[in-house]
Order: C-alpha cells, then sequence, then structure tokens
C-alpha cells in the first residue's frame, strides 16, 4: 500500500495504523490528520478515491463527511458565542422570532447544540429534495412542536441541527452558515472544507461507497429513532448528486478531507489558535465542555454526554485517557476528536461507509495511535 503525505517519526504509530485499516478493515481511499499544539504533525493520505479502484485519492480529493459536518456548525455557533453575538442560553426566540410557536417559546439556543430540543425528525411529509429548500425546512420546524421536552434529554437531531443552528447563525449575521463558516473559519485557516459545494470541486470529489444497512433499520416503526430516519429519509445515494452537493445541510453534507477537518478543529483542541491566528479565547473553546445532558440519547439508544456540540468522552465511551476530549463523527465512519489537555486534535476522513453510526474501529484505532504517539 503506498501511503502520501508526511508524518513525525514520533507519530510513526499512526501511519502504521492508517496501513493497517486497508490491510485489515477494508479501507478503500482514506485521510487522516493529526495536529499537535497547532501544528501538523500527521497528513497521509492512501488508496482510490472511486469503487472501481481505478482513481487515486489524491492530496486534494474531498468526499462528503456527514456529520463531522456538525462540528463545523457547532463550531460556528460557539465562534459567535465568544464574539458576544450569540447567547447560548437565551431563548431561541429572541434571534428567530417565528420558531416560539406550538410551545417552544423557552427552547434555548443551548438546546440545538445538544440535540435536545425535540426536533429531532420532522412531522411535516418531507422529502430528499424538500431538504434542499432552506425555507421550506426552517419555516417547518418552526411551525412543529416538539417531540419530547426541550432539555431534558437528547434524542440525536440527525439532519434537522444543521437548520436549527443554521437559522439562527442566518439571523445573527444575515450569511447563510456556509457562507459564514467559509469567510469566519475556513478561509481564515486555509481549510478545504465546503458546506455547500460548488460544482467546481466535483472532479475531486471522492466516490462513497454506502454502507448495506441504512439508520435505524430495525427499530420500531412509531419510536423516535425510526420517525428520526424516515422523515426527512436520505439514502446514501444522494451524496452523489450535484443537488446534494449544492444543497447547505449544516449536519449532513460537508466536503472535506482529514486535513481540512484537522485544519478547523484544531481551533478548538489549541485553545482558539490555529494557524499561528488567534481566532477565539480560551474560555470560548472551553465553552464545549459546558455538559448539557447526559443520558440515553432516544434517537441512537446509547448514553451519551453533550456539551455544545460535541460528545463528550466518557468512562463508558472513552475517547483517550484524558478528561477533556470532546468528539463527533459522521455517517459511514469520519471522525474529528479534539483533547484540550494535550492540544490535539485527530480527523479520519474515508470513502467506504460501514453503517454505525457512532464511529469504527478504523478511526477508533487511528485515535488510540495517536495518543500513544504523545
Amino acid at each position: 500500500m503506498d501511503i502520501h503525505g508526511t508524518c513525525k517519526p514520533q507519530f510513526e504509530a499512526v501511519r502504521a495504523a492508517f496501513e493497517e485499516n486497508f490491510e485489515q478493515r477494508g479501507d478503500v481511499g482514506a485521510s487522516v490528520a493529526v495536529s499537535v499544539e497547532g501544528e501538523p504533525v500527521v497528513d497521509l493520505w492512501a488508496g482510490y478515491r472511486d469503487r472501481a479502484r481505478t482513481l487515486p485519492w489524491e492530496r486534494d480529493t474531498i468526499v462528503n463527511v456527514y456529520s463531522t459536518t456538525k462540528t463545523m456548525a457547532a463550531l460556528t455557533a460557539l465562534l459567535l458565542a465568544d464574539r458576544g453575538e450569540l447567547d447560548l442560553y437565551a431563548p431561541v426566540k429572541r434571534y428567530w422570532p417565528e420558531f416560539a410557536q406550538n410551545g417552544k417559546d423557552k427552547v434555548e439556543v443551548r438546546h440545538f447544540l445538544s440535540h435536545s430540543a425535540g426536533l429531532s425528525g420532522m412531522d411535516e411529509p418531507m422529502s430528499e429534495h424538500d431538504v434542499y429548500d432552506w425555507e421550506k425546512m426552517v419555516n417547518a420546524l418552526a411551525r412543529q412542536a416538539p417531540w419530547w421536552e426541550p432539555g431534558t434529554a437528547s434524542g440525536y437531531h440527525a439532519l434537522t441541527q444543521g437548520h436549527l443552528i443554521g437559522e439562527v447563525v442566518r439571523r445573527v449575521t444575515g450569511l447563510s452558515l456556509g457562507q459564514f463558516f467559509r469567510r469566519e473559519l475556513a478561509e481564515p485557516l486555509g481549510a478545504d472544507f465546503h458546506i455547500g459545494t460548488g460544482p467546481e470541486h466535483d472532479h475531486r470529489i471522492g466516490e462513497l461507497i454506502p454502507p448495506a444497512t441504512a439508520p435505524a433499520a430495525g427499530s420500531k416503526p412509531d419510536s423516535i429513532a425510526a420517525r428520526t430516519f424516515a422523515n426527512p429519509f436520505i439514502s446514501a445515494r444522494a451524496a452523489s448528486t450535484r443537488a446534494w452537493r449544492a444543497a447547505e445541510i449544516p449536519a449532513a453534507n460537508g466536503h472535506g478531507n482529514a486535513r481540512s477537518v484537522m485544519a478547523v478543529q484544531t481551533l478548538a483542541a489549541n485553545l482558539g489558535v490555529a494557524s499561528g491566528k488567534r481566532l477565539m479565547s480560551e474560555a470560548g473553546c472551553r465553552a464545549i465542555f459546558d455538559k448539557q445532558t447526559f443520558s440515553k440519547d432516544l434517537v441512537l439508544g446509547v448514553p451519551i454526554k453533550f456539551g455544545m456540540g460535541y460528545g463528550i468522552t466518557t468512562e463508558a465511551m472513552p475517547m483517550g485517557p484524558n478528561p477533556n476530549i470532546a468528539y463527533w463523527g459522521g455517517w459511514g465512519g469520519s471522525t474529528a476528536v479534539i483533547d484540550l489537555d494535550a492540544r490535539m486534535c485527530v480527523s479520519y476522513v474515508m470513502n467506504r461507509m460501514e453503517g454505525n453510526l457512532m464511529g469504527d474501529l478504523r478511526g477508533f484505532k487511528l485515535l488510540l495511535a495517536a495518543h500513544r504517539s504523545l
């Protein structure tokens, strides 16, 4: 297996784990990146960007990373909060008055970030193409009643979280979340990450290889989990369409690679400094660990501790040896992990998807290797 890129000698264990992912865990094309104290120490890629294994995964190959996009949406909101333009503990109606309909007048911005707003799926029938219609989605969410009492428990807002956070960002800044993210985070940090991806990038977007099963398969049809994934239902095939790529779906359709995920998330891992620039305060980054919920998630069915926009490491689901580790990942296996104690960020992005929503061994083995290397 030809592995391309750079890896500091101290982090050879990461290179070895990356190679193992191809030899033992079925990777087709993938990238891994690690930063420590704001500096890149690993930037590797290998394999093929298509199922037929005819096109090599290049340095600038990007793919749809699904819910790893949520870490970008969360950091966008945290940036606004750090600047004093958004109060995470304010009622949403302060910024988005129409949202207060149907018993939601006390829902706070933080409930969006912690998946506890009670809006994990939608009552009004939504087609795949409706998801690309921003106004239709946010207006329907504003009208809807919560499925459970907001703030009392998390229920993974698989698709809706991005529209909810994004509309607040739009009301505060006058820009869509994708536009504001690009201007304030991606461009200053030199990150090749896109929420709303133009046709000029199509030639380098890798082909996702979907898993055999869809999320929530096997759940009772009337359960919150089944209802969340049934409406709106998105097939993995959608990711190959121009309509999906062009839309802004800040919970699910960000396009990037491990290097670009690491470039942005290093900002949080390194307490506000990345690429030699301070864009946030240390306190603004530590707000990620402001615990919101810790319960059996009503959608994912496992206990998750949510802070502001990220999952937080626990004894039951450890993401490393340190207490201040936050993480999230995307359907199929992509991951972003930030360790504020080690000032380390680890990211993994691939094209062969596993069915599990909570990550898989490929990303976890790379994370373990990174921590062992410190």
